[in-house]
């Protein structure tokens, strides 16, 4: 066998499986399988269908998912690079699929890095609603930024925060919830040969002390008659069932949903839990919730063609608000209150007032329509690096930078000269780019915020520049000038190396300005948005970002 599995594991699910140990164990043999997970928020998947490069098979439980052969590197084509699909494996995109969501809704997904299981629920969300996803990984929230600017998703916030500092900010707050919990990884040992060396290194025990603590927070931060949708990729029943049954008996106005057995969804093994009670388990649960985990669902790689996954729908049945629930908007409702009264006290000093009305100023400025030159206007060089601050120091336009008054009024100079469409949220100061948010700045306040919203713009060598997240998230008919490249002989591979194109005016489609090419382009390959370029007398200067650019 050429994955190395840890004995221990091996012996232990021989004694949890019986006779379906043999067709478990063999299941390592077969060739890993990989998925790709259209992106409706580019294209539909009948359009994808028909320009698709690779082979596909459906994946049952997901609409949007297909099996790909891994030897044609479905990474290494310029569609990636558009954000037309995400590279999942299979049974990893069955959680969102039970979490039903619906545009409009308020979406948290709690262990969300690298950021695959949130640009499905950001497709699902279709533009509406708000998705906030988060990761206490500082580092692994660079890809979950990442690939939600990629995959072109407009109403989402990232945060870095522990799920308890989250749930004193949104308490009742959310309609879905996904928790993709850190867990032991007994499902990854044959796509990641790393993780079976942490395994014998880390406890079972450790996972489920942050379990418990995840699924008690996202209880908290549910609005009345919401979803949770608790997920791992381990086999382990003390992560899985153990952790559900435990949450029932916490939580008597929550429900089980059980999974359709026609999608590939074997059920949860309540048996288990039995054992573990006999044994003298530290997880404590009754007998009647464990007997509810036969409506959880397995994902098994011996009975389907994916890894190993386990998720369980809990939907809360009563519309009436828990006591945590009822005790956390009391202390929000305390805060507020507390924080009101500062701000009457303050604005009776002259001082305070005089600030005041210095910002009220600078709003209406920063909204005033400019429509002159299309030339990019100067911005102080302090506004220059990477958009990653903490929500408490992020301004919005307060009147003691003018800089940052400056920078507002060219994103409006920007938008409305080279932007169509009607853009949700509203701009946003923050660590000096601006971004379009559906949140106001007071909800962030106090949480460690990597992305207050969609990334629009920034200044760039000192000039005002638009953000690469503002084009990877516009269509080709929201924008005045736009570029489509050839594919076919190379000229879209060697945009996305960072080349610069010589690029006929003749090329520029225009709208709305006269046919007039010169200035910023949105570059597209098939009419899918890749990045910005900037056009000038036959010379199209690459502006696609030096990290993301193709190896």
């Amino acid at each position: 066998m050429a994955v190395h599995i840890p004995m221990a594991f091996l012996e232990r699910m021989q004694q949890l499986l019986g006779s379906d140990y043999s067709a478990f164990l063999s299941s390592y043999g077969n060739p890993r399988y990989v998925g790709i997970r259209v992106n409706p928020l580019k294209i539909s998947v009948p359009s994808f269908l028909r320009i698709s490069p690779f082979e596909l098979k459906p994946v049952p439980w997901c609409s949007t998912g297909f099996y790909v052969q891994e030897d044609l590197k479905p990474g290494k084509h310029p569609y990636y690079h558009a954000g037309l699909y995400y590279i999942q494996e299979p049974s990893a995109m069955a959680p969102v699929e039970m979490l039903d969501v619906v545009p409009g809704e308020k979406v948290l997904d709690l262990c969300a890095a690298p950021g695959g299981k949130s640009t499905q629920i950001a497709a699902k969300l279709q533009g509406e609603g708000l998705l906030v996803s988060n990761d206490i990984n500082s580092e692994r929230t660079k890809a979950l930024a990442k690939n939600m600017e990629l995959y072109g998703v407009r109403n989402a916030v990232v945060l870095n925060e522990t799920p308890e500092r989250i749930a004193r900010s949104f308490p009742a707050y959310f309609d879905k919830i996904l928790i993709d919990a850190p867990c032991s990884g007994e499902g990854m040992f044959r796509k990641d040969e790393g993780m079976a060396r942490q395994w014998e290194v880390h406890s079972t025990s450790k996972c489920t002390v942050m379990q418990h603590d995840i699924l008690k927070s996202a209880a908290a931060m549910l609005a009345s008659g919401g979803r949770i949708v608790y997920s791992t990729c381990t086999f382990a029943p003390e992560e899985n069932e153990a952790m559900i049954a435990r949450f029932l008996d916490q939580h008597a106005d929550f429900e089980l949903v059980p999974l359709p057995k026609e999608l590939g969804f074997a059920p949860g093994r309540p048996e288990w839990l039995y054992r573990l009670n006999a044994e003298g388990s530290d997880a404590a649960f009754s007998s009647q919730a464990a007997r509810m985990t036969v409506q959880c669902g397995r994902l098994w790689p011996h009975l389907i063609e994916g890894e190993g996954h386990f998720l369980a729908v809990l939907q809360q049945k009563s519309s009436a608000l828990s006591a945590v629930q009822v005790e956390q908007l009391e202390r929000v409702g305390q805060a507020e209150r507390i924080e009101q009264a500062k701000r009457i006290g303050q604005e009776e000093q002259p001082e305070q007032a005089g600030r005041a009305g210095r910002s009220e100023g600078v709003k209406s400025g920063a909204e005033a329509y400019l429509a002159t030159s299309s030339k990019p206007s100067k911005i102080s060089k302090k506004h220059k690096g990477h958009p990653q601050a903490h929500a408490s120091k992020a301004r919005e336009s307060v009147g003691k930078v003018p800089a940052e008054r400056e920078l507002l009024d060219c994103w409006q100079q920007f938008a409305s000269q080279h932007v169509t469409a009607e853009l949700p949220g509203r701009p946003l100061l923050f660590g000096g780019h601006v971004y379009l948010s559906l949140l106001p700045k007071e909800q962030l306040d106090g949480l460690k915020t990597v992305r207050p919203g969609w990334y629009v713009s920034t200044a760039k060598n000192g000039r005002f520049a638009p953000g690469h997240p503002l084009a990877t998230a516009l269509a080709a008919g929201e924008a005045s000038r736009v570029l489509n490249l050839d594919k076919e002989q190379g000229e879209a591979v060697r945009y996305l190396k960072g080349e610069t194109l010589n690029v006929p005016a003749s090329r520029i489609e225009c709208r709305g300005i006269q046919g007039f090419p010169r200035g910023y382009v949105l570059v597209c390959v098939d009419g899918i948005s890749l990045g910005w370029g900037k056009w000038l007398d036959g010379m199209l200067k690459n502006e696609y970002p030096a990290g993301w650019r193709w190896t």
